[in-house]
């Protein structure tokens, strides 16, 4: 049954993201917010359907330490599902993201028209700068920034070294940090075809003031709390089990 429902999550999620992404281009004439806006339902749907076909849910917490204005999230990634329930979670964003991500066919169109921060992961100072110079601009214009400092999808349990960006970003732009850590890869792994049901958790940090904090200390203090954060969360009863009265957010 599980591997049913997911085969068909995967049908739907493909064939909307190909109706959605030449819907999208019809999009581009408009201001940057209103594509956003309307390019993130397609998002607001796979989490919906998740929710009806999978039965898989979500609930966040520690939404108070939410700032009022932009901010740059330091996140964990460990799954594909945080990338969309993050347009529900959080304000306008965008994210900084291997420019590998644009050449895919129907969803590259969509995504490039959030204008998304889009690097070379190998552009050493090069692409640092263009963190800095790009993210500034859409702080300054008030989206949020989502940067996923360990560079790639890590499994649960498993941990890799922070990237320097987001905090670079944050140290010469004075703006907030959010650091969020999430147990989705337990229910929809990276690489894997089954979604299980349950809650994903999401837990939102203290806010990291970033004014008179170097980028070192910016990312020590997020990749120390994520740790300990993701180290609770994995080893909570019923991690990774389905429970029996869910709280559900969506």
């Amino acid at each position: 049954m599980l591997a049913l429902r997911s085969l068909l999550f995967n049908i739907l999620m493909f064939s909307t993201v190909v109706v959605y992404a030449i819907l999208s281009l019809f999009t581009a004439p408009f201001p940057a917010l209103t594509r956003y806006r309307f390019i993130s339902l397609w998002a607001r749907l796979q989490v919906w359907l998740l929710k009806v076909v999978c039965n898989l849910t979500y609930r966040v917490e520690g939404e108070e330490n939410l700032p009022s204005g932009p901010a740059i999230i330091l996140a964990k990634h460990q799954s594909s599902w945080e990338t969309l329930a993050f347009q529900i979670i959080f304000p306008p964003q965008v994210w900084v993201l291997k420019r590998e991500l644009l050449l895919i066919p129907f969803f590259g169109w969509g995504l490039a028209l959030t204008q998304p921060i889009a690097i070379d992961r190998g552009g050493g100072s090069r692409a640092l700068e263009q963190i800095v110079k790009q993210g500034r601009k859409r702080l300054d214009s008030g989206r949020w920034v989502v940067v996923f400092p360990e560079g790639t999808r890590v499994g649960p349990g498993q941990n890799k070294r922070h990237g320097i960006g987001g905090s670079v970003l944050a140290a010469e732009t004075g703006y907030p940090v959010v650091p969020v850590a999430h147990n989705a890869g337990s229910f929809w792994p990276r690489r894997g075809f089954i979604k299980r049901p349950g809650t994903i958790r999401v837990v939102i940090g203290p806010v990291i003031d970033s004014h008179g904090r170097s980028a070192q200390q910016i990312r020590d203090i997020a990749e120390q709390w994520m740790r300990q954060t993701m180290t609770s969360l994995e080893n909570h009863p019923g991690h990774g089990r389905q429970p029996s009265r869910p709280k559900e957010v969506a």
